[in-house]
């Protein structure tokens, strides 16, 4: 994905997890694709995802100033 990522001109790529039945459900496992690697988060609410990628985005804005 690293490829796909420089392409499409972005720092990260969060992948949702579609294995097994997970589909319109209430929570959610992700994959956060960086230069670093693929960081694999833990089956989490979708509310908790979104908090999570949140604070990451700002943890990397602060270290960008």
């Amino acid at each position: 994905m690293p490829a796909t990522r420089s392409r499409k001109g972005a720092d990260w790529i969060i992948a949702n997890d579609v294995s097994g039945d997970v589909m319109g459900g209430e929570r959610n496992r992700v994959h956060l694709i960086s230069d670093a690697g693929t960081e694999d988060w833990p089956d989490m609410t979708k509310a908790e995802v979104g908090a999570r990628l949140a604070a990451r985005i700002a943890d990397q804005l602060k270290g960008a100033a």
